[in-house]
C-alpha cells in the first residue's frame, strides 16, 4: 500500500486505509454499509405492521419454550410482541414490584403503535417465585391459594389494562408445570 493514503484529509477514511487494511478490506466495509442502507427500508417494516397481541408472561427459563409453543399453537408464531418480567402480571400489578410497572405500560403503548395489536395474552404460571416476593409464602401456599393469588393479579392487571387502554382485549392464563393452560376473563 503506497504511502499516499496516510495524507488523506477525512480521518475516518484514512485509518481503513492504514496499511494495517487493505483495498479490499475498505470495499468491503463500504459495500456492508450500502446493503445495509439497501434494505433498511425491508428491516424498518419488520418492526412494524399489524399484529394480533403482546404476549406478557413470566422470567421464569422453565416456562419460555412452553409460551413460545403454546402461542404457536394458537397459530400466532411471528404475530406477537413480546414482553417478560417476573410474575407476568404479578410484576405489572404488586405493589412490590411498582418500579416496573410504568415500564410495561410505556413499552405496551409502543407496541399498540408499532404493531397495531389488539389484544394482551397474559401468561401467569404455577411455582412462580414473583408471586412469592410479592405477596408472601402464604399466598402460595397450597393450590387453592396459589391459583387465588394468580387469578387476582390477572384480573387487576384486566381491570388496569380496561383503564389505560380500552380498546385493547386481554386473554389471562395461568399455566401448569406441564404447559397447560387454566383461563380466566
Amino acid at each position: 500500500m503506497s504511502s499516499s493514503y496516510s495524507g488523506l484529509s477525512c480521518s475516518c477514511c484514512a485509518d481503513m486505509l492504514s496499511p494495517t487494511h487493505s483495498r479490499r478490506d475498505f470495499l468491503r466495509g463500504a459495500a456492508g454499509v450500502g446493503l445495509a442502507a439497501l434494505l433498511a427500508p425491508q428491516l424498518s417494516f419488520a418492526a412494524s405492521g399489524n399484529y394480533d397481541a403482546m404476549v406478557l408472561s413470566c422470567i421464569d427459563p422453565r416456562f419460555q419454550k412452553l409460551v413460545f409453543e403454546r402461542e404457536a399453537k394458537e397459530g400466532l408464531t411471528d404475530k406477537y410482541s413480546a414482553f417478560t418480567v417476573a410474575g407476568a402480571s404479578i410484576g405489572v400489578v404488586a405493589p412490590a414490584f411498582k418500579a416496573w410497572q410504568e415500564t410495561f405500560w410505556e413499552n405496551l403503548a409502543a407496541s399498540i403503535q408499532l404493531h397495531n395489536i389488539n389484544k394482551v395474552i397474559v401468561v401467569n404460571h404455577r411455582d412462580c417465585g414473583a408471586a412469592k416476593i410479592a405477596y408472601g409464602e402464604a399466598a402460595v401456599a397450597t393450590p387453592a391459594a396459589e391459583t387465588e393469588t394468580h387469578k387476582n393479579a390477572l384480573l387487576m392487571f384486566k381491570a388496569e389494562l380496561a383503564k389505560r387502554q380500552p380498546k385493547l382485549g386481554s386473554q389471562l392464563g395461568l399455566m401448569a408445570l406441564d404447559g397447560k393452560v387454566e383461563l380466566f376473563s
